[in-house]
């Protein structure tokens, strides 16, 4: 690389730099916000197992029974999974119809690791952590030698290669459409019966904690600055002697061990490892998710996943409920499908808040000229 190429390339992303701390000075200027909130919602929601207060149609019990446990820890872990998505989509702009693949590895390999007698859960998680460090490798060198539709396109060919397999069920490994359940001999007590739905809960959230920790660093380090000069123009990225390919590539691999991590932890919320987290639809899903909440923002990603998940099975509890059966028909078939509700709040957001709810919040508390 020349002088002048290598003086440009630095040039590119010291502006991305403080273009970004440009965008950050309103954080910044309310002090305490940005560094202080993280940290307050974290407390407040490990609280919340020690809360016994009901909440008519918001959860299906106490706020730490059970059952609100089980459906909260589904919401963190997706909240979480959302987040490591983003990192793709709104932190580089790689649209990927694959990050299922990584997430139904990490359920799957951990499942099959402890269903191993002797087998405890460090190692499966350690087993899971070297799938999902070599499995998004393999995708993404693939993947980015194209770009734009035709990587999509590519990522979602090896999703449903993925998916293909599980459904086939080869050797009986995978359980096919049953799935696999979870063999809890070699976790810890904690983690096993009703009673202990608290600890998995602690556990969703742990998870969600480590990626936005992990997302918080990369996006303020150097290689953060480069995606999002990649997502802005990697041409003149290319141009200017920074590798493209090469800065696309860790954030597949970083959003895929994320991503991994995150079907381990839906692995021991749910108790099994499901097909359906091999589907392509739970990526469409992830992408309604990110955009729902703002795509680029962390608190977007972690909003638009535990809002997704919450209305997704809450709203199909409320679309088999009296309540609703007895509703007029104008009312009672679109709100019987809960797809329907989704996708009529996906517009609805698209259409007027186009930052997501979190882009619709910043603007409404910016200060007007």
């Amino acid at each position: 690389m020349s002088e002048r190429a290598s003086a440009g390339a630095t040039g590119l992303v010291e502006q991305v730099r403080q273009r970004a701390t440009a965008g950050e000075a309103p954080r910044r200027a309310a002090g305490w916000r940005s560094a202080v909130a993280p940290v307050a919602v974290l407390v407040v929601l490990a609280a919340l197992p020690y809360v016994s207060v009901p909440l008519p149609g918001v959860l299906p019990g106490l706020v730490n029974s059970p059952g609100s446990m089980q459906l909260l820890a589904l919401c963190l872990v997706f909240g979480g999974v959302a987040l490591s998505y983003d990192l793709l989509f709104g932190r580089t702009g790689l649209l990927s119809f694959g990050h299922a693949l990584f997430v139904a590895a990490g359920s799957y390999t951990a499942a099959l690791a402890l269903a191993r007698p002797g087998v405890g859960l460090g190692v499966a998680v350690g087993i899971a952590v070297v799938v999902g460090v070599v499995l998004p490798l393999v995708v993404g060198a693939v993947a980015l030698r194209v770009t734009g539709i035709a990587f999509a396109m590519v990522t979602l060919a090896f999703a449903q290669a993925g998916s293909i397999l599980v459904l086939r069920n080869p050797g009986g490994l995978t359980g096919g459409e049953e799935g696999l359940p979870l063999n809890r001999d070699g976790l810890p007590d904690l983690l096993v019966g009703v009673v202990n739905a608290p600890y998995r809960y602690w556990l969703a959230l742990a998870y969600l904690a480590l990626c936005w920790a992990v997302v918080a660093w990369l996006v303020r380090s150097r290689a953060g600055h480069v995606w999002a000069a990649v997502r802005e123009n990697p041409e003149r990225v290319a141009v200017l002697g920074l590798s493209v390919y090469r800065s696309q590539l860790l954030a597949v691999l970083v959003g895929g061990l994320l991503g991994t991590l995150g079907g381990v932890a839906h692995l021991l919320v749910v108790g099994g490892a499901t097909p359906s987290l091999t589907t392509s639809e739970l990526t469409l899903g992830l992408l309604v998710m990110v955009v729902l909440g703002g795509a680029g923002s962390r608190w977007g990603a972690v909003v638009g996943g535990v809002l997704y998940t919450y209305l997704d099975n809450r709203l199909l509890e409320l679309a088999g409920s009296d309540t609703v059966a007895g509703l007029p028909a104008v009312l009672r078939v679109p709100l019987s499908e809960p797809t329907f509700v989704l996708g009529a709040l996906f517009i609805a957001v698209v259409f007027f808040a186009p930052g997501g709810l979190v882009g619709l919040v910043r603007r409404r508390r910016a200060p007007t000229a």
